[in-house]
């Protein structure tokens, strides 16, 4: 797909049509879950679009932030258990295999969100359920629509509530008693709710959810491509490592590396001297 202007739409033929790319603003590329009368369920006719379309835009250089949204009433209500099809390749493969397969697939989503250079922002509107709240997770940024709502569903199916990496992120993000509490009782949580406990960062009426999306993701643009990228790194590391040394030791030679392989902080500082946005060239 070509970015060469904005407001360009790419419907491929087949299931690629519950999946589109647009790039409304410079900069910012928005990925949209399109099958609202399923409310945007995990079907394998969404997910392996989705997932080439993360690879997709993992690799525009023109896509500074990524905003993931849905349609219609759910932001992604997980498991389609009425409406899927089975996953491609299958042929030949005993029950067993086809089962990891399956969930191969679908537990690959969150990590290929946060292999992704580029920041990503989750406008969640209406549900999050299952693996739909798991996948707001995988981004870095959430900001929720008055009407979303979140439930880790597994355990309301008779099943564990933790899936597609919920039980290392969602403590992470609320602490360990909130987790256990969500994970455990099975019930909702509001976006005025989200927004509270630090699952989301803020909580926006509907009708405003993308722009919101958008004007953050245009700030976050108007900064060093380099510098963003590598926080998201940084971040991520930190989320993940096991110490104090080993975050500092990240942290100590990516700012280096920043600082001596550009002009970035010359330019910042002759910015404020001269009271204007400054202009990043890396």
């Amino acid at each position: 797909m070509s970015y060469g202007r904005f407001d360009e739409t790419r419907d491929d033929e087949g299931h690629r049509d519950y999946i589109k790319i647009t790039r409304p603003r410079e900069g910012t590329t928005v990925i949209t879950m399109d099958r609202p009368d399923r409310m945007n369920s995990m079907a394998f006719e969404q997910v392996i679009p989705l997932h080439a379309a993360l690879e997709e835009v993992a690799h525009d250089n023109q896509a500074g932030v990524v905003i993931l949204t849905g349609t219609g009433r759910g932001f992604c209500s997980g498991a389609d258990t009425q409406h899927s099809s089975p996953p491609p390749n299958i042929d030949g493969l005993t029950l067993t295999r086809i089962a990891t397969r399956s969930m191969s697939i679908l537990a690959d989503l969150v990590p290929a969100m946060r292999r992704m250079p580029q920041p990503v922002i989750a406008a969640i509107n209406g549900a999050a359920i299952g693996g739909g709240m798991c996948l707001t997770l995988g981004a870095d940024i959430r900001i929720a629509g008055e009407s979303a709502y979140f439930r880790a569903a597994g355990i309301n199916n008779g099943l564990t509530a933790p899936e597609l990496g919920l039980s290392f992120l969602l403590p992470r993000a609320i602490g360990s008693s909130r987790a256990f509490e969500i994970m455990l009782s099975g019930r909702d949580v509001s976006a005025a709710e989200a927004a509270q406990i630090g699952l989301v960062s803020r909580c926006v009426p509907d009708d405003r959810l993308l722009e919101e999306a958008l004007d953050l993701a245009e700030q976050i643009n108007g900064w060093s491509t380099n510098g963003i990228q590598l926080t998201k790194r940084i971040m991520w590391a930190g989320l993940e490592s096991g110490s104090l040394a080993n975050a500092v030791e990240l942290e100590s030679h990516t700012q280096l590396y920043a600082r001596l392989t550009t002009q970035n902080f010359e330019e910042a500082v002759k910015a404020r001297k001269e009271k204007r946005p400054p202009d990043f060239r890396d």
